[in-house]
């Protein structure tokens, strides 16, 4: 770039080239804001599709990359630490997994067309469910467990979890075969979770 001021003075000397430009910053160029996610409502208890085994996933995609991005951005809309695909409707062996709730992006977990190939140990703890809110139960569950599954990229891995991550995997592959938390109820405990869940659809708050 060329300076094309005048002086009435004539310079005494000359400084080499290197010496007389001047560094200039490099200018940070702003990246373009990431797209906004979509939120998908949540599929409440009632519907079918939370009954109904899910279909593998066979192509991988832009599309399902994104639609991972979104199912992240409607589970911490909801408060969730895990979400299955039926839950917004899409019975696809997906599920995505952030036990932090958000805290640790290193957290985030993908399974696509997940199988549990290796459990150990009991634990029995609480459980809840985004697609029965409102309600909670005592769940037996293994408390180590080793998944295999595939990534977004369609490439395979195995992933082991303990205790609440553990738990996590049992939940929402039991989403993707067409289980909900409350069949491992017992039967009194089911059925007065069921009994309420239709008051609140008579109600019209279901």
């Amino acid at each position: 770039m060329s300076d094309k001021s005048k002086s009435s003075k004539k310079p005494t000397s000359k400084l080499p080239a290197e010496q007389a430009l001047t560094p200039v910053a490099p200018v940070a160029v702003a990246e373009p804001p990431a797209p906004p996610r979509k939120i998908y409502p949540i599929v409440k208890y009632g519907d079918p599709i939370l009954e109904k085994p899910t279909a593998a996933i066979k192509k991988f995609d832009a599309e399902l990359e994104e639609l991972v991005q979104d199912m992240f951005a409607s589970m911490y809309a909801a408060s969730g630490v895990g979400l299955a695909a039926p839950q917004i409707g899409k019975s696809i062996r997906l599920t995505v997994i952030d036990v932090t709730a958000g805290k640790n992006p290193e957290a985030k977990i993908v399974l696509i067309n997940p199988e549990i190939i290796h459990a150990e140990g009991e634990v029995r703890e609480e459980e809840g469910c985004l697609s029965i809110p409102g309600f909670r139960g005592y769940v037996q569950r293994p408390q180590f467990v080793t998944v295999k599954a595939l990534n977004a990229k369609g490439e395979p891995f195995e992933i082991r979890g303990e205790n609440l991550l553990a738990r996590a995997f049992c939940h929402e592959i039991d989403h993707l075969d067409g289980i909900l938390f409350i069949q491992h109820l017992g039967m009194i405990k089911r059925d007065l979770i069921k009994r309420k869940i239709k008051k609140l659809k008579k109600q019209g708050e279901w």
